[in-house]
Order: C-alpha cells, then structure tokens, then sequence
C-alpha cells in the first residue's frame, strides 16, 4: 500500500486519488470563473499568406463597468500598434454602461470601424453615440454601410438589419466584411469577399478537448471559432472579450485577432 505524507498525517493512495478528484474540479470552476474569462489572448491570422495591410478584429466586448479589465483591452490593442481596427458587435448588453464603453473605443490609437451586433440593438443606445465615438478614432460606425480605405485598395463593408439587401457594387479591389453572426456567411446570396470577419459565438465560452463548445448561441451555424472556408469566402470568428449570461470561460479565452493581408 502506497503513502504519501502531509504534514504530520499520512494518506493512503485511494484516499489521496479521492482528493484530487475533488480538488480538480474546484481548481477548474476557480479557473473559469476568475482566471480566464480576463485571460486575453493574442492570435495571428494571414489570409492567402499575409500582406501588406496589418490590423486587429475584436468583438463582444459585453461591457458591463470592469473598468481595469476593459482598460487592459484598449492598453493591449495600443501596443499592436495596428493600421486600423475592426470591430464586430456587442460593445454592452446594457445602455447604462455604453457611455463608458464608448469612452474606451475613443481611447484606442488606430481608427475603430465597427458594425452592431444583437446586443447593440437590443440595448436601445443611440446609434448617433455610437457614429461619434468610432468617428472620432478616425474610424466610423457602419450600419449597412461601406467606407474605403485607399491607401490599401480595401472596402470595408459593415452588415446590420438589412444585410445583403444594402451591398452595393464593390468599390475596391478587395472587399472584408464585418457582420455580427457567423452562419450569414451562408446566406450572401453568391457575393464572396476576400474575408469575413464575425463574432457573436464566444467560442462557446466553455469548450471541451476533442469536442468543442458546449453550446453557441443562435445564428452561429457551424462556424463557432476561428477559420473557416465558407460560400461566402474565408471566414474568421473570433471569440470575443466579454462573456454573456454566465461569466465563465474554460478552455476559451478571450481573444484580440491580429489579421495580416
């Protein structure tokens, strides 16, 4: 019989099995609920094998007064140094905190666009406050929408309500698409573009080794983290900053994307 001494009490191997037992699923709630759901992660995505035109995709930030965490966002985005930044919905669930919110979109040192996720509607602020905050990063708030950015020959094209009813002909050799949920990638009707970027998934939030999420909110189809091939053309969904519903991420940190092109 195997023991294993702590303190002046020794344990038997079963006893001492019994315990970790007990001890790791406690160390992974505490690790879900505390750790992670803060933990940003930084990753690299190069369509087509890079480029010239360098920026970061974040989305879902679900603000709601974490004031240190959203301040480590903003501080690590700065430090990217990117040409642009795309966002793709979900800056609060709730109009109280989008003042605030709005305040660390202004703070970010590239120009913001953005396209309005469910959350962003659903909350009721004032779009007008949204095209202010984005406009003065030097970005903008695009609602159906487009803007080209000349100096890398690329359309950024914002989908909301409308979606492919308000795309218009192209505008510049490269087109990327900013929407809110993923599965539309199905659904453009025989437009392709050069990338789509998505949110709205959080990856799930809580994923298994060898299995995936758990579960994905309506309107994420098959896409619920990371690359994809799609009708549509190459697809990226990203798993978020914030966390809805249950504060908890395990295996799924939150993730700001540097995209190359």
């Amino acid at each position: 019989m195997l023991l294993y001494r702590t303190g002046m009490t020794k344990i038997t191997r079963r006893q001492f099995l019994g315990l970790t037992a007990l001890a790791l699923p406690a160390a992974l709630g505490a690790d879900a609920r505390f750790i992670e759901p803060t933990s940003l992660r930084v990753t690299k995505f190069s369509p087509g094998g890079g480029g010239d035109c360098r920026f970061v995709h974040f989305s879902d930030f679900h603000h709601k007064g974490d004031v240190r965490y959203a301040t480590e966002v903003v501080r690590t985005i700065n430090e990217l140094a990117p040409e642009f930044v795309c966002f793709t919905g979900d800056l609060v669930e709730d109009a109280r905190f989008a003042t605030e919110a709005l305040g660390f979109i202004h703070q970010i040192q590239a120009p913001v666009y953005g396209s309005p996720g469910n959350h962003d509607y659903w909350s009721h602020v004032s779009f007008p406050e949204f095209e202010r905050a984005f406009a003065a990063t030097g970005g903008a708030w695009l609602v159906d929408r487009s803007i080209v950015l000349e100096k890398h020959d690329l359309e950024l094209v914002g989908m909301a309500r409308r979606g492919i009813h308000a795309f218009a002909a192209p505008n510049a050799s490269r087109q990327v698409l900013l929407m809110h949920y993923p599965g539309m990638a199905n659904s453009l009707q025989g437009r392709r573009f050069d990338l789509i970027l998505a949110g709205h998934s959080h990856g799930g939030q809580v994923r298994l080794p060898f299995y995936g999420a758990l579960i994905v909110p309506h309107g994420v189809g098959p896409y619920e983290l990371g690359y994809y091939e799609t009708p549509g053309g190459p697809l990226y969904v990203n798993a978020g900053i914030g966390t809805y519903r249950v504060p908890l991420r395990l295996n799924c940190r939150p993730e700001i994307t540097v995209v190359t092109m």
